[in-house]
């Protein structure tokens, strides 16, 4: 095979998308598993949609999900630059080459012809379609419109007849009529190139042997296919992605739910989950292996394995994914994770070895990372209020009572560990003739203020002898106020 060369070029119009990331994992784990180069390149032709800082943060979130390309903004290369802006002569160079060719055309149709022209269309149930109104013009005419109009746009020629049939990795062949092809805008009037020229001439020198983009894109690939021939150049080989769909089957849309790679994140997704799951939105290894490292993806990726059909963005999926990687991770790596949110609102805790332990009483019962401040606010501040429905279920007229006494046993305990909790605690239920229910749903709202949560003895370990002493005797008052 040659030299595998793949390119992901968002436009900077905003937080970079889930759909995009897929685009960027799937460019990705084709060229590394070739020895290929993965380039990231930044279209912003469409000057009115930029949004300020786009860019950096689609640089970020690739970081941050682990995919890392070796040409690009920031890091240079033998085919740059690679923000389009920067590359407007290029652009206006070759389309001036397609109109002496003949392959182009001036068009100096006004936005509101344009807009009536669509109207008409519309009303007749037609596809909205440039009528060519200028492609024929005499010589004297574009001679005279370009001397006298002021503004214009540059159209590539579609052939009026017959049908082009190209190969797509995913999809097979595909054929689509000329008579459905528009003669599409190459160059806007303010002299910027449209997508569909850009496109063509950065993939070709930048040497992109294969482009990996989603189906929406299928329907311009002739425009792109004919530009190739008519600058006489190879087309790359294309691979149109399957959409990604809401739970009932419409496209994904915030309307639904988040769609930005930056709101997973925020949330506190674990980027090695969100990338695996990401992953098998359309792509699957044929087997029933579900945990797959981004080194394990690039060894058993294959555009072959990708389908055609819509992938669900199945957000329970990912929910249980994200807390299966959790459950994974080795403590110290979840706790080096936490530590920024910890600091972020400023919760007290004693050091690095407390806090290791308190993940190893919650990893099991998280979802998201954030999950360990909230699940477990009271690891980390004792609590101020009480599950009332827990208080009137669990705490009786004698509980207090209870509480006080085995706290004067916890005293006489010499290794204030779970086993040695749990073993008191059994002792002194058993002589007072008393189920252990008693007391471990109230010692559990005393120490944490809720009714669920990690083993109650291993919990006051943690907390150790004064602290849980602390925390029960504040319970029992405010149960008496």
């Amino acid at each position: 095979m040659n030299a595998i060369r793949t390119r992901f070029a968002p436009s900077p119009t905003g937080y970079l998308h889930v759909g995009g990331l897929r685009t960027a994992l799937y460019a990705y784990l084709l060229a590394k598993k070739h020895g290929g180069q993965f380039l990231l390149r930044i279209e912003d032709t469409d000057q009115t949609r930029l949004v300020e800082g786009a860019t950096e943060n689609i640089i970020e979130a690739l970081r941050w999900a682990g995919i890392d390309f070796d040409e690009g903004p920031g890091k240079g290369g033998p085919c740059g630059p690679y923000i389009q802006s920067h590359r407007l002569e290029i652009y206006m160079k070759h389309a001036l080459e397609l109109i002496a060719a003949g392959h182009a055309y001036h068009c100096f149709c006004s936005s509101e012809r344009l807009d009536e022209l669509r109207a008409r269309q519309t009303a007749n149930k037609l596809p909205p379609a440039y009528d060519k109104h200028c492609r024929n013009l005499s010589p004297a005419e574009l001679e005279e419109k370009l001397a006298t109009e002021r503004k214009s746009v540059i159209r590539m020629k579609v052939p009026l007849e017959g049908e082009m049939t190209f190969s797509d990795l995913i999809r097979g062949p595909v054929t689509f009529g000329y008579k459905v092809v528009d003669d599409q805008v190459l160059i806007k009037s303010d002299g910027f190139p449209t997508y569909h020229l850009a496109v063509v001439i950065d993939d070709h020198y930048m040497k992109i042997s294969h482009v990996i983009r989603g189906e929406e894109w299928l329907s311009s690939t002739p425009k792109h296919i004919l530009l190739y021939e008519y600058f006489g150049w190879d087309a790359p080989q294309f691979a149109h992605l399957p959409l990604l769909l809401n739970s009932d089957r419409s496209k994904l849309s915030k309307r639904q739910g988040d769609v930005a790679v930056e709101d997973y994140r925020q949330k506190g997704y674990l980027p090695e989950a969100l990338v695996n799951f990401i992953a098998f939105l359309g792509w699957n290894p044929g087997d029933t292996r579900e945990f797959f490292t981004l080194e394990e993806l690039i060894k058993e990726f294959s555009l072959a394995c990708v389908g055609k059909a819509g992938a669900i963005f199945n957000l329970e999926k990912l929910d249980w994914l994200n807390g299966q990687y959790i459950q994974r991770m080795p403590t110290r790596e979840l706790v080096s994770r936490i530590k920024p949110l910890i600091a972020a609102r400023e919760l007290p805790f004693k050091n690095d070895e407390y806090l290791e332990q308190v993940v190893e009483l919650l990893k099991e019962r998280v979802t998201v990372l954030p999950d360990f401040l909230t699940n477990g606010a009271y690891f980390f501040d004792a609590p101020t209020h009480y599950d009332t429905a827990i208080v009137a279920k669990a705490w009786q007229p004698d509980t207090a009572q209870y509480i006080k006494e085995m706290l004067n046993v916890f005293e006489s305990i010499q290794s204030f560990d779970a086993v040695s909790l749990e073993h008191a605690m059994r002792e002194y239920t058993k002589n007072k003739n008393i189920t252990m229910g008693r007391l471990i749903q109230p010692l559990r709202l005393a120490l944490s203020g809720v009714g669920q949560g990690p083993s109650l003895y291993h919990m006051m370990a943690l907390f150790g002898k004064e602290e849980t002493r602390n925390r029960c005797l504040e319970a029992c008052r405010v149960m008496t106020l």
